[in-house]
């Protein structure tokens, strides 16, 4: 029951069709670590002979953050989404980290904004009624960037996190 209230794409209630590793480390709430080489192997490991077995799209390999995005924010920032990329566990964007950097901070439309919040949707990201629109659209972009832009997480949209998403959207869909 690793999942909870979660979605992605179509699905709901991903505890039904998903499979959850838990990794330890104590969370953003107490001091959140890096995780260590060991742990990292250990998944790479583990996930690969699961990606095999049960013939798991490496884009389904998501993290709760990533499901249950109001709730959630394992695995975090210091999880290494792009070394586990290269591992061909889960997705990353392809893009030069030298040249998106200059991107990072530059303002963008509200509705290029409005574009990135839908990127995000179509990749999978769970929309919430529930949510004050405005407030969810600022969870979900945290969420997009403790995975995808790890070094600066503020929930603000900028054009770095445009081109992100739209990489992105391309291999995700």
């Amino acid at each position: 029951w690793h999942a909870g209230i979660s979605s992605w794409k179509k699905f709901t209630s991903l505890n039904k069709n998903s499979i959850g590793i838990e990794i330890t480390n104590p969370g953003h709430e107490f001091k959140y670590k890096k995780f260590s080489k060991k742990q990292i192997y250990s998944i790479i490991k583990l996930t690969k002979y699961l990606v095999k077995k049960f013939n798991i799209n490496s884009k389904s390999i998501l993290g709760h953050s990533d499901i249950a995005p109001d709730r959630k924010l394992d695995p975090g920032e210091k999880f290494p989404w792009a070394f586990l990329s290269k591992n061909k566990i889960g997705i990353w964007h392809d893009l030069k980290q030298n040249k998106i950097k200059k991107e990072r901070g530059l303002k963008i439309s509200n509705q290029l904004e409005l574009k990135f919040i839908n990127n995000l949707l179509k990749i999978g990201y769970p929309r919430n009624s529930k949510i004050n629109k405005i407030k969810y659209n600022k969870i979900i972009t945290f969420a997009f960037q403790r995975r995808f832009r790890q070094e600066l997480i503020d929930g603000k949209i900028d054009k770095e996190c445009l081109i992100i998403s739209e990489n992105l959207l391309k291999k995700f869909n």
